[in-house]
């Protein structure tokens, strides 16, 4: 920009130079000025300037690179355009864009204040956009507290001085429609600190997709297009009964359930056929996704989300993701995806401080900081940050046909104290550490999503004893579909850990779950938390030789199948991964060559199809009519035994967790006559030593409560069902 004398300008096209004009439409653009119209521009890479290709020339004024022309005299179209040329002496014509009124209905300015506007992604951010027939993009984006806005992209130069965008007042929203922009243009926004000065440069908080990390721009995508084919799918979630139904659920990191042969992400394509395919031959009904929602570090699994509404571009573009979803479904498997609205990263170039002040976050790092993990927490009490949350929410589910999400860290949300010293946390307006606001941007969260989506699920990872978190909010719960039995599963590894021998010591380990299984809704993980940080693999936390640990693991497997909950199981667990589960790469499929691993994997295959094929399974997984101890006291052999059971079916299922096999173990039956072993986890098919019974006729010998009895042989390590 050539050197300039500011004593001869105006305040306001000082400010325009500078970059400081919150209002720029109000000086650029076509204006009256002593009666007379004119046109002033802005061009900072113009030599010389026309209106349209024959019309007259702009006058530079003097010093600057602001352009003006008297329009008195000539016929102005309804958008006229600027014909330039720039200082390489390349020529350029475009619309102007200060030439276009606001295109930011009022109402829907209202909704978001209020937060309630569900479908706000429509509006924020950067869209596809017609004005009077010309094509272009329009921007928009919530800062409050900037003194200026400007997109900058590849189109400008990243040059925040050419493109400032309108304030529309009160409501904090800025927007500009930049005329002659197309699909796949980046962009982010500069924004000027009004207090600092200080300029922030920021990815789209509403970005729909970004560059492939370590770029962080963000890239206008086409208005949705893709024809979907799950129609039948869709229709009969809307109606589905997910809580009498099974739940088999396949838990994958992307980056590293497979990748190609040098290494490299698959496309989202390529693992529409392959993950899907394995998924479906191993009989899992869902596959819930660690958080593809885009993150810039590949260390944090994507649970330090910047791209709220943004599949990552690690694995391709967002319709290459609704392929692997309409793939899914049309395959009959539902998907759920890791969502993380408890906290975001502090990158710079994302949420943080995002128009110079703690918009998204708290203020105070008492609330807005978590210590442990290096990131900020939302400020759920204010309006437009719960409605860009909630709006994520609608979006995963409208937009991709997502079928869940599974709400991450949970606990560290609803209490203010959650992981902080005494001195570290400001208690709320009672005196308690109950985060109320999050409180109730849960409730509204799950009302939301379930009236707007019926037959979706909202899972809680919550690991503390708070009360009615999958109980509806109008009786004072949290609302969520289902929640993580975090005391389960902890109970139950740190019960497998220990050598059979000392077992008889920790049973109350196997029984204590059952006291409280019905007071939630409940899903049984073994996730990708206990496969990393050192804690080994689930097969490393067995004990004993190598027979013996994936006897252990059959029996696990067994126990968790058979128990009240639905099912989760982490990539990898399904046939023995031996190494913890590394990001960085894939899985080791190789293991599947050794018989115990092959036989692991057989054995989740049948239990998935085993699950599915008897209703006594899961009809009752959220209450006690599904469930009856036959004997859960004999603590001195390690042994337990239930019964599973709905009105049409009945199973008994007896689980012997020493590597001791017991003849002639009696236990008591509900009904008199034949029983038949339907599943035998030490059987030959999965590599064990293949003890078990057959087909067995009850005998009229009362027994633990039951009239009727029968004699068995017990396997070491091994689980039986039978079915009368």
């Amino acid at each position: 920009m050539k050197k300039q004398s500011n004593t001869t300008l105006d305040f306001d096209s000082i400010k325009i130079i500078e970059a400081r004009h919150h209002d720029p439409f109000s000086i650029l653009g076509r204006h009256q000025k002593d009666n007379r119209n004119f046109i002033k521009v802005f061009l900072p890479y113009a030599e010389t300037v026309r209106l349209g290709k024959n019309g007259p020339a702009f006058k530079r004024i003097t010093g600057t690179d602001l352009f003006e022309c008297d329009v008195d005299k000539v016929k102005l179209p309804a958008h006229y355009q600027l014909s330039w040329v720039d200082k390489n002496g390349h020529p350029h014509e475009d619309y102007d864009p200060y030439d276009f009124p606001t295109q930011f209905p009022e109402f829907d300015q209202h909704l978001f204040g209020e937060g309630k506007h569900w479908h706000i992604y429509q509006k924020l951010g950067g869209h596809l956009h017609t004005v009077d027939g010309i094509d272009g993009v329009l921007f928009s984006v919530w800062a409050p507290n900037a003194g200026r806005v400007s997109v900058v992209g590849d189109f400008n130069r990243w040059d925040g001085r050419c493109n400032p965008m309108r304030s529309l007042g009160g409501s904090g929203i800025w927007e500009i429609f930049m005329p002659g922009l197309k699909e796949g243009c980046l962009y982010k926004f500069e924004i000027l600190n009004r207090h600092t000065n200080e300029i922030l440069v920021k990815t789209d908080p509403y970005g729909q997709q970004f560059e492939f990390r370590p770029k962080t721009s963000s890239i206008v995508v086409h208005k949705d297009n893709y024809k979907w084919q799950d129609s039948q799918w869709m229709s009969w979630r809307a109606q589905h009964d997910w809580l009498h139904e099974p739940m088999s659920i396949y838990e994958v990191h992307l980056g590293s359930w497979r990748r190609d042969n040098l290494g490299n992400f698959l496309n989202y394509r390529e693992l529409a056929v392959q993950l899907v395919n394995y998924a479906k031959e191993m009989g899992f009904t869902h596959i819930e996704l660690l958080p593809i929602t885009e993150h810039p570090l590949d260390a944090s699994w994507g649970y330090q989300t910047i791209g709220y509404f943004a599949p990552t571009s690690r694995h391709g573009t967002p319709d290459d993701f609704r392929f692997f979803v309409d793939t899914c479904h049309q395959n009959g498997i539902g998907i759920i995806l890791d969502w993380v609205p408890a906290h975001f990263p502090k990158d710079s170039f994302a949420l943080a401080r995002f128009d110079g002040s703690a918009l998204y976050e708290h203020e105070d790092p008492r609330k807005g900081e978590h210590r442990d993990w290096g990131t900020l927490i939302y400020n759920y009490g204010r309006n437009e940050v719960k409605n860009f949350l909630l709006a994520s929410a609608i979006f995963w589910l409208e937009e991709f046909h997502l079928d869940g999400l599974r709400v991450d860290a949970v606990a560290s949300m609803l209490y203010l104290d959650y992981s902080r010293n005494d001195n570290d946390w400001i208690p709320n307006m009672y005196g308690g550490n109950e985060n109320l606001e999050a409180i109730d941007f849960l409730r509204e969260l799950n009302t939301v999503t379930h009236q707007q989506h019926p037959g979706t699920v909202i899972m809680a990872e919550e690991s503390t004893a708070w009360p009615q978190v999958t109980r509806p909010t109008w009786t004072g719960g949290l609302g969520f579909s289902m929640k993580w039995n975090m005391g389960w599963m902890h109970d139950t590894l740190a019960y497998m850990k220990e050598d059979p021998v000392h077992r008889r010591y920790h049973h109350d380990q196997l029984t204590f779950g059952l006291l409280y299984a019905f007071t939630e809704n409940f899903t049984l993980p073994f996730s990708h938390d206990e496969v990393v940080h050192g804690k080994g693999s689930l097969l490393s936390k067995m004990p004993g030789d190598e027979w013996q640990r994936f006897a252990n693991l059959r029996l696990l497997y067994t126990f968790m199948y058979t128990y009240p909950g639905k099912k989760l199981l982490f990539m990898g667990s399904e046939f023995g991964q031996g190494t913890e589960w590394n990001f960085n790469q894939g899985l080791d499929w190789y293991v599947l060559e050794y018989p115990h691993h092959k036989g692991l994997q057989t054995l989740v295959k049948d239990l998935n199809q085993l699950y599915k094929a008897h209703p006594a399974l899961f009809t009752h997984d959220f209450d006690h009519h599904g469930f009856e101890w036959i004997d859960c006291h004999d603590v001195e052999q390690s042994i337990i035994s239930y019964r599973r059971k709905n009105h049409k079916d009945d199973l008994v299922v007896v689980l012997n967790f020493t590597p001791v096999v017991r003849e002639n173990y009696r236990i008591g039956v509900p009904f008199e006559g034949l029983y038949r072993e339907i599943f035998n986890s030490d059987s030959s098919y999965y590599d064990g030593t293949n003890l078990g019974n057959g087909q067995i006729h009850s005998e009229p010998t009362p027994w633990m409560n039951q009239a009727h009895s029968i004699s068995l042989t017990l396997p070491p390590l091994g689980a039986l069902i039978l079915k009368a």
